[in-house]
């Protein structure tokens, strides 16, 4: 059964139970699970509309929105409230990309009793290469925060005590909901923030470091790279091979409708619309397919609007290996003098 079709029995089901008095039961399952039903392994602007248009053609809606929830996490797929239809129109998705997004807010961390010898947080420190150690008493009861940064400058400060509660620090700590954007300015003055999950009992989640900000966004950074390296081997490809008005019919065509004065203003889909046209081929005189070149051009404008939106689980290998091949293809023929 695809996609389609399940959401289809879903919304039957639970349109049945209504009908006839009863409650509804939603269906739970992964965010991971939601697109295999779709054949897809992570979420991509074209699956994620097919996605919410078929939920909002059956009437149903996922909670929380599966376009920004944990990636691993459980989303459910309810009904819509029976109301007006204008508030209906207000019950949109949520677009903020939140902290509860990253996987490392859902990694309980490892943590230690205030009560606990000070050598019982630095072995557990050194032993796994931390920086800082949350303070517990309890899953939900953050007693605070231990560093070496704490350690030391009691210890410059003659202060030698035995137990962890006196070389701890206030903890900095947020709920799973804050937006993203506004966790990275705490994150980056502290070095971390623990996340605080409310609906699961109100324990401590997870901990974020600034390491695995910079993980994140390394991933994202690299293919981004890529891509713009892919389109300045594309722009001195194209360079002073067309004339203006060839140039700016491929503008007319894609109804862009902007002034184009040279192929630098062109977009990575205007480029391969160019090259789409055998008599535009011909003046590149390559010897290499049209056809297989432009559909790899086509995948790589796919990537780079991918790219252009972030998700928290990044490119696939399967991606991100296609643009490096294309990147080396285009030294290549850089190399060679092609271009």
């Amino acid at each position: 059964m695809n996609g389609d079709d399940w959401l289809t029995a879903v919304a039957q089901k639970m349109r049945y139970d209504r009908e006839n008095g009863l409650v509804p039961t939603p269906e739970r399952l992964t965010v991971r699970e939601l697109l295999a039903k779709y054949n897809s392994y992570r979420r991509r602007d074209w699956i994620n509309n097919r996605i919410r248009n078929r939920l909002e053609g059956l009437g149903l809606r996922t909670v929380p929105d599966f376009a920004n929830a944990w990636f691993h996490g459980t989303v459910s797929v309810e009904l819509l409230p029976e109301v007006a239809e204008a508030a209906v129109a207000k019950d949109r998705p949520d677009p903020t990309l939140r902290i509860g997004a990253l996987d490392a807010a859902h990694n309980k961390p490892m943590s230690v009793n205030p009560s606990q010898p000070l050598a019982a947080a630095t072995t557990v420190m050194q032993l796994h290469d931390f920086s800082q150690l949350p303070v517990l008493d309890g899953p939900r009861n953050l007693k605070g925060i231990i560093s070496w940064k704490s350690i030391g400058i009691r210890m410059v400060q003659d202060i030698h005590c035995e137990t962890v509660n006196d070389y701890m620090d206030p903890a900095q700590e947020i709920d799973k909901g804050t937006p993203l954007f506004d966790a990275i300015g705490t994150i980056s003055k502290h070095g971390y923030v623990l996340v605080r999950d409310q609906q699961a009992g109100n324990i401590i989640s997870g901990i974020v470091t600034a390491s695995d900000l910079s993980d994140q966004f390394q991933n994202l950074a690299g293919p981004f790279l890529l891509a713009g390296e892919i389109e300045g081997h594309l722009r001195n490809l194209v360079h002073g091979k067309f004339t203006a008005e060839q140039l700016g019919s491929i503008s007319k065509d894609t109804g862009g409708g902007r002034e184009i004065e040279s192929a630098e203003d062109l977009t990575l889909g205007e480029y391969c619309r160019l090259l789409e046209n055998p008599a535009h081929w011909g003046l590149l005189d390559l010897k290499i397919d049209r056809k297989e070149f432009v559909a790899h051009l086509n995948k790589i404008r796919d990537i780079r609007n991918d790219i252009m939106h972030f998700r928290p689980e990044g490119l696939g290998e399967d991606e991100v290996k296609l643009l490096q091949d294309v990147g080396k293809f285009f030294e290549e023929l850089a190399h060679i003098g092609a271009i």
